[in-house]
């Protein structure tokens, strides 16, 4: 068989609203301890614990997200791994149906309008990302991906004059 697999790991930027939640649930978790108290006594510190295990446990892992793209012949899936240790699929196309991949910005993505964009990148201002739009249930789906070299060269072979990189 001639299978063609390749896979790529971009770690998305810490965003500044990522760290403001962060200390918004610290706060909150404290100011439960501390506003509690008087009222119900040891259980508010007991709450206070149950509440820091959760947001531990379940919202903080959230703000550290690594997207993984995996190119098996025609199929990209991309996959979110929250802090290193979970693996979401998150949503997987076929590469042939795109209507065009081009950079962010490109004046060649003007006449298209997304009903979703979903931003499959790493959030940085330095980082080449392309736009690909997909017509998927009756409307345009733009996703934006970072290819490396390598990843542009199998997208380039299989979507031809789709393919852009001005």
């Amino acid at each position: 068989m001639n299978d063609a697999f390749y896979e790529q790991l971009v770690t998305r930027k810490t965003k500044p609203a990522d760290i403001i939640l962060r200390i918004l649930i610290i706060v909150f978790i404290a100011a439960v301890a501390v506003l509690g108290t008087p009222f119900i006594g040891f259980l508010a510190f007991f709450i206070a614990v149950v509440l820091a295990m959760l947001a531990y446990y379940f919202v903080f892992p959230r703000f550290n997200v690594e997207y993984e793209y995996t190119l098996l012949n025609y199929d990209i899936d991309v996959a979110a791994i929250f802090s290193k240790e979970k693996r979401k699929n998150i949503t997987s196309f076929d590469i042939r149906q795109a209507e065009i991949i081009a950079p962010v910005g490109s004046p060649r993505l003007n006449s298209y309008h997304p009903g979703k964009t979903h931003d499959f990148s790493s959030g940085s201002d330095s980082s080449k990302v392309y736009a690909i739009m997909i017509p998927l249930e009756q409307n345009t789906t733009c996703f934006l991906l970072e290819p490396d070299e390598k990843m542009k060269e199998h997208m380039k072979s299989w979507t031809g004059m789709k393919f852009y990189e001005d």
